[in-house]
């Protein structure tokens, strides 16, 4: 490339080239233009972020001291040349959102003055459950996107997410998470969607297009391979093979590119046999760019580059683990430069690192600037003006300046009443009730209560490790929590007011003391219905019991938990568990003496409201477990998506059957699923239904709610292959729909499958389809043996590839219309 001399002022340089800034001009070309006319320490630059904190007075942000083996960075020299990214602005030290849209405004002009061609940094910030700011909305964690089964309200709650981001000048959002979940005992399953790779697939994807909706670029993690670590342990090596590689842990972050359209996607910190994804060609350009034809960036996790030096051992230095990197298709370092910047300037004029990879890299960033209308010539950094999601992918944006009435900009509220309302109406949707043998709940006619255990009566039940008062605040102590996020007793109270209600802690999440248990027992025996709230606190590298780093070596409650549990249940005083949890448990044998059990994944800010409103009778429960639960606590940690040899078998005399099956959950009203038809004719089970290896059938069945009161059913459609080239799961989801029903409604559910929903891995290595009998079944779980619908396919074994059909086409006939958001005011 050639490089520019003469004057530095922007105004010269922009008349000496004035393609670039032409928003009239390709994309592409304008890029090129601009990519010609920069030094490589300028295009260097764009490759790497650096970690700041926004300043609490506005004043321009400050580097901030990640790392305490290294020294922060001059601010002037650190954006001499331009910089790529400013790493977490808003999600490093309480900042008050006003304040920090100011400070991060002031330093991108900062930014752009520094450098010749006035080009600002990309700001990208944390958004697993919101966007990870001091006042901002706390959604609940992935884990309960998933038990949600509702897409639609993901993809809703995302745009919220986007908006508030964009409000302050984010560009960049590092979520959703695609990791497949499976092996339980793993810390950072609360940040998956679930064990099943079609609803990581078709939720995450929904959370992209929301996100993107509003402007927000989305970055896909983690690519790949990061939840399938041996024994569940952080970092640790994946030793799954090709096909399960293929079959399971790709299919999410296919649809979120193809379907999706993200714009970013962040490398894995695992291994995978032995090949760390930072270091992948073949993962991060042959397949991600050649085969799957992605044209966004690849952000490195934050140090992952490093890690090939100093974890990993595949690289001598961190030049040389910079070089490697850039070569495999890691277009930017974060968070901030270690291998990347003088290191790759220094290889480049070595001779070690050829120059058309920096320019490689370069280009990438830039085209996503120009996208994102940074590199207009009014481009402002007070804020954008319109959004577009362009039709092959990546967003757009037509930036105005916002300097109508500065006063008009500062109060932002980044936890609005339409933001908590449908904070609530995701977590309501998220609860699963999993036992309820008797009917005790909904508690309607209890006159008095006790409510324990540790996570009864404080916020942190409602948090996930990325929330930003776990992930943040507990660091600051001094400072407000930013956001109300009630507690279940606290909201109990509310929903009972007629109840009398006696609280005793019990015991805490992990530590050994029981003490507390002699007061939390005597308020169970005095009780009509005792509450036990159990489970874990969500923290980072060991100082929580699920979180990243936090991981377990069983699916036993931790501390003293279970042995509490136990004694509540000798009382002999019904004992409703409540367990608020980043994975499931296993309760043992006191589990089937308990009068009900309720599972919630970190359900957020209003997570104690929706959780007494189902305790109450106030919420009838639809969720499902995107995991299953386990029924031995030592810890069978496999999913349900296994072929036979996985499941109960006489070779074994070890039984891993889930107490309760993926897709299992309860409602207060009864569900009648009536007329099964496939292709408009009843399935009979001697005559499969027959169609070609590239046809499709289609199965549909009637729901009816058979209870007294309004409920939602979930539907849900699994594929078995009894007979496979490959060993294939028992069962795997392939579709499914909520169906909201009034009493006595019913409703008409309809799957239409195309072969490709057949497809998987063969002994070759291409995915095919292939001749041969199939059983599609409408199910209320993994479990549940349903409807069954036997298909034939004819005709030859068909290859496929990324390009095949991904989802069923799903319709919903006429009945009861959904409920509508309910916008309830702040609380």
């Amino acid at each position: 490339m050639t490089r520019s001399t003469g004057d530095t002022n922007t105004a010269d340089q922009t008349s000496a080239a004035p393609g670039w800034r032409d928003p009239s001009t390709p994309i592409d070309q304008r890029v090129e233009l601009l990519l010609a006319a920069m030094t490589l320490e300028e295009k260097t630059a764009q490759l790497h972020g650096l970690w700041v904190s926004a300043d609490t007075s506005g004043a321009p942000v400050a580097p901030h001291q990640h790392d305490l083996s290294q020294e922060l960075p001059v601010w002037e020299e650190a954006i001499a040349q331009g910089l790529g990214q400013l790493t977490r602005p808003f999600g490093t030290v309480p900042v008050d959102p006003a304040a920090g849209r100011a400070s991060l405004a002031r330093s991108q002009r900062e930014i752009m003055a520094a450098n010749r061609f006035a080009i600002p940094a990309l700001a990208h910030e944390e958004c697993l459950t919101g966007f990870a700011a001091w006042t901002a909305t706390v959604y609940p964690v992935p884990l309960a996107w998933g038990a949600s089964f509702d897409p639609d309200l993901v993809e809703r709650m995302a745009a919220q997410i986007g908006r508030s981001m964009r409000d302050v000048g984010v560009h960049q959002g590092l979520a959703p998470v695609l990791d497949v979940a499976r092996d339980l005992r793993w810390g950072r399953t609360e940040e998956t969607i679930g064990e099943d790779p079609h609803l990581v697939a078709t939720v995450g994807t929904a959370y992209v297009r929301g996100l993107q909706s509003s402007g927000i670029v989305a970055t896909l993690k983690h690519f790949a391979g990061h939840s399938a670590s041996r024994a569940g342990r952080n970092l640790a090596p994946v030793s799954v093979g090709p096909r399960e590689f293929a079959d399971v842990l790709l299919p999410p972050f296919e649809m979120a590119l193809r379907e999706g359209r993200a714009g970013s996607v962040m490398h894995a910190y695992n291994d995978n046999d032995g090949l760390p994804a930072a270091a992948d060609h073949g993962l991060l350009t042959r397949l991600l760019r050649d085969t799957w034809g992605f044209e966004g960036t690849v952000v490195a996790d934050y140090f992952g580059v490093s890690f090939l030096h100093t974890l990993h051992g595949v690289a001598e230095s961190p030049s040389r683990a910079g070089a490697l990197a850039l070569a495999s298709g890691v277009d930017v370092e974060l968070p901030t430069v270690a291998c990347y910047g003088d290191r790759l300037v220094a290889g480049v004029r070595a001779g070690r690192v050829p120059e058309e990879l920096v320019d490689r890299a370069a280009r990438r960033v830039l085209r996503q600037k120009c996208a994102l209308g940074m590199l207009d010539p009014d481009w402002s950094p007070e804020g954008p003006a319109t959004v577009q999601v362009s039709d092959n992918g990546g967003v757009s944006v037509n930036s105005r300046a916002l300097d109508a009435d500065p006063a008009e900009h500062r109060v932002l509220d980044l936890d609005p009443p339409e933001h908590r309302a449908l904070a609530r109406r995701l977590a309501e949707e998220s609860v699963v009730l999993l036992d309820n043998p008797a009917g005790l709940l909904p508690l309607t006619r209890t006159r008095t209560m006790a409510v324990v255990g540790p996570l009864a009566d404080t916020a942190d039940a409602a948090l996930g490790c990325y929330s930003f008062p776990a992930h943040v605040g507990r660091h600051h102590p001094d400072v407000a929590r930013g956001v109300e996020i009630p507690t279940l007793l606290e909201s109990l109270a509310e929903e009972l007011p007629k109840t009398h209600i006696d609280h005793a802690e019990g015991c805490s999440v992990d530590g050994e003391s029981t003490e507390g248990f002699a007061e939390a027992l005597t308020s169970a025996r005095a009780a009509d219905v005792c509450v036990a709230v159990l489970g874990d606190r969500s923290d980072l590298f060991g100082r929580g019991t699920t979180g990243e780093g936090c991981d377990a070596t069983g699916l036993t409650l931790p501390g003293v938990q279970q042995q509490f549990l136990e004694e509540l249940v000798a009382t002999g005083t019904p004992v409703v568990t409540v367990l608020v949890s980043g994975r499931p448990y296993a309760l043992g044998t006191a589990a089937d003496r308990l009068a009900a059990s309720v599972q919630a994944f970190f359900p957020g800010e209003e997570g104690g409201s929706a959780l007494a409103g189902v305790l109450s009778g106030r919420v009838n429960p639809s969720g499902r477990l995107p995991v299953s639960v386990p029924r031995d606590p030592g810890g069978q940690p496999a999913t349900y998506l296994g072929p036979p040899l996985a499941h109960r078998n006489q070779v074994s005399s070890v039984d891993p059957t889930a107490r309760h099956a993926f897709g299992h959950g309860l409602s207060y009203t009864s569900f009648g699923w009536e007329n099964p038809r496939i292709d408009d004719t009843p399935p009979d089970p001697g005559q499969p239904a027959p169609t070609t290896t590239d046809g499709s059938v289609t199965v549909e069945c009637t729901v009816r709610n058979t209870g007294a009161i309004t409920g939602t059913e979930v539907v849900q459609l699994y594929l078995s292959d009894p007979v496979a080239q490959a060993a294939q799961p028992v069962r795997r989801l392939i579709g499914y729909t909520r169906v909201p029903l009034e009493p006595g409604c019913a409703r008409t559910v309809r799957f239409t499958v195309h072969a490709d929903l057949a497809s998987y891995t063969g002994p070759a290595g291409q995915r095919i389809v292939e001749p041969g009998e199939l059983v599609l079944t409408l199910a209320a779980s993994s479990a549940d043996p349903g409807l069954p619908f036997p298909v034939l396919l004819t005709g030859p074994v068909r290859p496929v590839d990324h390009t095949r059909r991904l989802t069923c086409d799903i319709q919903l006939g006429s009945g009861a219309p959904a409920d509508p958001l309910p916008r309830s005011p702040r609380r």
